[in-house]
């Protein structure tokens, strides 16, 4: 069921924080800027369930919430524009959890980054590997590929710390879709390494982990005292000053203009003392955001109004989930029993489950590979490295729809493992060009 036109953008943020600068920069300003490219159909939401496995404060997560919902509104996004919803107001997405979690194989879920970390903490505590590890934890990847595929997104814009989740999404709907069809979209990675990744107040990555992070909407009196507690070194008034190292330019860049941040480095290199340079730094930033503040201090005190945006936003994004999810529901056998005969011998492709399988994977050189198993998961065929997933996916395309003969044509990016005989893979293909399930 893939859809060409409009291409789907999907976009989450978990709600266990305020909003701080290195957030506006790094994923709420770049989206409201998308949020107006009028050929993409933009998806927005509140990842509430997200914040339950990080955060067990009731009254934190409603707060989050709210402050994370007016923030994105006071900073220009249009939910007559967007889908802008809650997860939570979303019943199919546990749902389609569930049958995600069903074709998820628990290999796949032992090898992310979050559970290895948590597994790898508690060795070096001497603790047992899975002590305070949540089944929320465990299950996370399949929770945020159900955000994805429910709304069948094209494109799903992330840092690259995630990555990993994103191919973990395309190998779970690509399970699903060799068991039950082609209904789910396979999201592809969107990364934008031209977005600032903002240093806190000490010099480290901005993070609530850290506690060094100057919040979003800050009044002006606390924006410019955080500003003065940014660390800095010793150089007197006068003394030439490094960029290169410094939070203070760094944050300043992410707000200037190319014009004004060679003035403000201009006059790092003649000897701007500290306290004019974080003078300086609280102007431009008060500019940006100083506009918005009354919007957002307005959304905070009448929260009635953000409430009724995000249920205008959830009918609008179930009107999407609701029929993809009736699909999936028909797919794996929950349906009417009067049906349930005439659907099985209409859909069942007697070879299915013994059609061989192309999956989709990164290594970690950072390139894009595919192979090709059979049924029983032998290598057929491998591919040497893509610099994108979409060229990786587009060769997929290819054999999958010309069988042998792209084969020939790819052959520079293909390779035969040891002891596999071409005409095994020619016989292979064969099958996957004349199945129904392509």
């Amino acid at each position: 069921m893939t859809s060409q036109a409009p291409i789907r953008s999907l976009t989450g943020i978990t709600t266990s924080g305020t909003p701080h600068l290195g957030n506006y920069v790094g994923a709420i300003r770049p989206a409201v800027r998308a949020s107006r490219q009028p050929e993409i159909e933009n998806f927005y939401f509140l990842a509430n369930y997200h914040a339950l496995i990080k955060c067990d404060d009731p009254d934190r997560v409603q707060r989050s919430t709210l402050e994370i919902a007016a923030s994105w509104l006071a900073a220009g996004l249009d939910p007559e524009k967007v889908t802008f919803y809650r997860q939570a107001d979303i019943p199919e997405i546990p749902e389609l959890t569930w049958l995600l979690t069903c074709v998820t194989g628990k290999g796949l879920l032992n090898r992310a980054h979050a559970y290895k970390a948590a597994l790898d903490k508690n060795e070096a505590a001497g603790e047992d590997p899975d002590f305070d590890v949540t089944a929320g934890l465990f299950m996370y990847p399949v929770l945020m590929a159900a955000d994805i595929v429910l709304f069948s997104a094209h494109r799903v814009p992330v840092g690259r710390d995630q990555t990993q989740h994103l191919e973990m999404a395309r190998d779970i709907a690509q399970r699903f879709n060799h068991l039950y069809g082609e209904l789910l979209v396979l999201p592809e990675v969107v990364i934008d390494d031209n977005v600032a990744l903002l240093p806190g107040l000490d010099g480290r990555k901005m993070s609530k982990s850290y506690n060094n992070t100057i919040p979003l909407f800050s009044s002006r009196e606390q924006l410019r005292k955080l500003i003065g507690s940014i660390v800095t070194d010793s150089r007197a008034p006068g003394e030439p000053k490094d960029t290169e190292d410094s939070a203070l330019f760094s944050i300043y860049r992410a707000f200037a203009s190319q014009e004004e941040t060679t003035a403000f480095a201009k006059a790092f290199a003649e000897g701007i003392s500290w306290a004019d340079a974080k003078q300086q730094l609280f102007e431009r930033i008060d500019q940006e955001i100083g506009p918005m503040r009354e919007r957002y201090e307005h959304l905070i005190s009448h929260p009635e109004e953000v409430e009724a945006l995000l249920v205008a936003g959830a009918e609008k994004a179930r009107a999407v989930a609701i029929p993809l999810m009736r699909q999936l529901r028909t797919a794996v056998g929950l349906r009417a029993l009067g049906a349930a005969q005439a659907t099985a011998t209409k859909t069942k492709d007697p070879h299915k489950d013994s059609l061989p399988v192309f999956k989709q994977y990164r290594e970690k050189d950072g390139l894009f590979y595919f192979k090709l198993t059979s049924t029983g998961g032998q290598v057929l065929l491998q591919s040497k490295g893509f610099d994108s997933p979409r060229e990786a996916g587009q060769a997929v395309k290819r054999l999958q729809t010309e069988g042998p003969a792209a084969a020939n044509t790819l052959k520079d990016v293909l390779e035969l493992p040891a002891g596999i005989e071409p005409a095994t893979v020619e016989e292979a293909l064969n099958r996957l060009l004349n199945s129904d399930n392509l």
